[in-house]
């Protein structure tokens, strides 16, 4: 920005605006945060606190990632829209998931139990699918220019 006598100014660049998301969309985002926070709250908590030691590592890495995952939800009930890439974690690597593990074995009609269970379990990612206000994810993370790189 320039001043009329040629002074440049730098001004900061610009902040997430909630104003860009109705009130109504931002409970509703709301709701999917507390829905993984709680979610994943009883699943994987109780495991860290009495069994992570006992887990094969990646299990204990997975325990772990996810219950920090959970306490990102818990904050994203407080800060909706800036934490809104925890929300897209969620979906993109369920989405992966299915896409590179499940379907090649529904495809081939070998699913085994454990993959089955796996599969039920990523299938209340609808939820948060529902959540992700998807026009606003295109508009400010696809369609707006990145920062520099300076």
């Amino acid at each position: 920005m320039t001043t009329p006598d040629g002074t440049t100014i730098r001004t900061a660049p610009r902040a997430v605006e909630v104003d860009d998301l109705s009130t109504r969309r931002l409970n509703v985002m709301r709701f999917g945060y507390a829905f993984m926070g709680v979610g994943l709250a009883i699943v994987k908590w109780p495991i860290l606190i009495r069994d992570v030691d006992s887990l094969p590592v990646m299990e204990g890495v997975v325990t772990c990632l996810l219950t920090a995952m959970s306490l990102l939800a818990f904050l994203g009930l407080r800060y909706p829209v800036r934490m809104l890439p925890i929300l897209l974690f969620e979906v993109i690597w369920k989405v992966i998931w299915v896409a590179a593990v499940t379907v090649p074995h529904l495809v081939a009609n070998d699913m085994n139990a454990a993959t089955s269970e796996i599969l039920f379990k990523c299938s209340f990612d609808v939820v948060i699918i529902a959540v992700v206000p998807w026009r606003y994810v295109w508009n400010h993370y696809v369609r707006t220019t990145g920062n520099a790189w300076h």
